[in-house]
């Protein structure tokens, strides 16, 4: 079985909606549990100590496969670029790319597969800027706009993923 983690969004866990989902198709896929939002800690402190947490988990193998749901895909995308030759295929969906954390002055553009589902209906995070964004951080990417919302809960469904992650 291929190394394949999902990493979830900012307020949901390792048993929302697609950690279930990605289980039940990739069985030994990994879901974690970070730590949870909570309004009274920062940004930037709850993605210390989130990647703390990944960095310690994708610590124990290589050639990972990571999926990466909005405020997880940050975290997927951080890891990829500050560690490459650790990341096999980059599966980003809804992800939040256009911010300053992510300055593309301050990474060499990576040469890893990136596949994006962005849905063209998404009110948190902007088509248009992650686009852009990920245009200058990724050389190997295929930006799917879906016909859906953030969540994307029904183009996670129509998605044949054993085509995708080939496990």
């Amino acid at each position: 079985m291929a190394n394949i983690i999902f990493i979830h969004g900012l307020e949901s866990s390792g048993h929302g909606f697609k950690a279930q989902f990605f289980r039940k198709i990739f069985p030994g896929c990994i879901t974690p549990d970070f730590e949870p939002f909570n309004n009274e800690i920062s940004f930037s402190l709850l993605l210390k100590k989130r990647m703390s947490q990944l960095i310690t988990i994708l610590d124990t193998k290589n050639s990972w496969k990571i999926i990466g749901s909005s405020f997880g895909s940050y975290m997927a995308e951080l890891y990829a670029l500050r560690y490459p030759n650790k990341v096999e295929l980059l599966i980003l969906l809804a992800p939040l790319l256009a911010i300053p954390e992510l300055n593309p002055d301050k990474y060499k553009t990576i040469d890893i597969p990136v596949i994006i589902f962005h849905g063209k209906n998404d009110e948190i995070v902007s088509m248009k800027d992650s686009r852009n964004r990920a245009k200058k951080l990724f050389k190997n990417l295929q930006f799917n706009v879906v016909d859906d919302d953030h969540l994307l809960h029904s183009t996670i469904a129509k998605i044949n993923w054993k085509e995708i992650i080939k496990p």
